[in-house]
């Protein structure tokens, strides 16, 4: 932009042959992009939302003393009462943006070599995407849970991507 406020000509355009844009889209496009940007946007959004969650989440009005008796948090003073509250909100949704990342990186990731593998893009992806990740997800809980977390996050996949591929009323 110049000084009076109008676009300057040919602002805004590139050239798709120049080599560093072709380099930039396939990074972009790369399996590594993908995961590591899911589990970024996973941290984010796992952040807010346990940020949300942990505000709605005070079921006990007790804090644990170091001599391990449970006092009242509204017996404390106010400055102690925000800090344990601030505190607490902080560890929560610490540990959800973890796990909202590392679930997000590893269903990304998966859908992303198993589309390299089957060289589609269609609903197989993120069904069979899902299935792998609930199973991973769920291995430390034995066969059973492993099962039903394939078929948890299999349907879960496979209604979300039937929703994103409707074709939108305009």
């Amino acid at each position: 932009m110049n000084t009076t406020g109008a676009i300057a000509p040919g602002a805004g355009k590139y050239d798709p042959n120049d080599p560093n844009v072709k380099w930039l889209q396939n990074a972009m496009e790369s399996c590594y992009a993908k995961t590591a940007m899911a589990g970024v946007a996973g941290f984010g959004l796992g952040g807010m939302f346990g940020m949300f969650m942990a505000s709605m989440a005070y079921d006990t009005p007790f804090q644990t003393s170091p001599g391990g008796q449970q006092t009242p948090v509204s017996s404390l003073p106010l400055k102690q009462q925000l800090s344990h509250g601030l505190k607490d909100m902080g560890r929560r949704s610490y540990s959800t943006a973890k796990n909202f990342a590392m679930v997000g990186a590893l269903f990304s990731g998966i859908e992303c070599g198993i589309e390299g593998l089957r060289a589609k893009n269609d609903m197989g992806n993120g069904v069979a995407a899902g299935c792998l990740t609930g199973a991973l997800l769920a291995r430390n809980g034995g066969p059973q849970a492993a099962a039903v977390g394939c078929a948890g996050f299999a349907a879960f996949s496979a209604a979300i991507d039937a929703w994103l591929r409707m074709p939108k009323d305009e």
